[in-house]
């Protein structure tokens, strides 16, 4: 599969093939994925869910996304940030989110870190790092789209510099990749050549 081009949908549209692989994926693909994200709070929450999401598929994550929301308090940082010990046992008996101690420990602690941040500090880190898109051609296949680049592996350095936890390359890339700083629709993909749905 990491040769595959765009693939027609039910509706006809090309589409990067990983959107046509449950409905799911479909709306999370036209109207989110490599949409510009600003705003501490909703970038905190990517953070959050990329972390989650290592290891396992991003379709967990994703179906389970609402639940995570009710849960981290729409993920606002202040209001993350200052979860007491029983709001931590509250969220490791959760079953609409992922019950792992490691990264629910992690995102408790990053709010705390981001907490203590000016306004705008973590949108601007993040998108400091974003490459320029002229020096990007747009992947034809799958095997053109890469998993870590030399921006994710200083992303995630300079997160961890300030003492965010999960925040690996990889997991900064991916980050990157839904949150608009790069745009790895393929070339034939109905998202790549029509305007954002919003």
């Amino acid at each position: 599969m990491s040769d595959a081009t765009a693939v027609a949908g039910p509706d006809g549209a090309l589409r990067c093939p990983w959107a046509l692989s449950t409905d799911d994926y479909v709306s999370y693909h036209d109207e989110e994925w490599g949409r510009p994200v600003h705003g501490d709070d909703a970038l905190f929450e990517r953070i959050s869910l990329e972390a989650f999401q290592s290891g396992l598929s991003w379709i967990t994550i994703l179906r389970r996304r609402p639940g995570f929301r009710a849960a981290f308090a729409g993920f606002r940082i202040e209001k993350v940030a200052a979860f007491t010990e029983e709001d931590r046992e509250r969220l490791l008996a959760d079953p609409g989110i992922i019950r792992n101690r490691a990264k629910v420990d992690a995102t408790l602690a990053n709010a705390r870190v981001l907490a203590d941040w000016a306004e705008g500090e973590l949108d601007e880190l993040i998108w400091s790092h974003a490459p320029d898109p002229a020096g990007r051609p747009a992947p034809r296949t799958l095997a053109d789209v890469p998993a870590v680049t030399p921006e994710s592996t200083a992303l995630s350095k300079a997160l961890k510099k300030r003492g965010l936890r999960f925040v690996g390359p990889t997991t900064a890339y991916a980050l990157m990749q839904a949150c608009g700083l790069v745009d790895d629709h393929l070339e034939t993909c109905i998202s790549r050549n029509s305007p954002p749905a919003r």
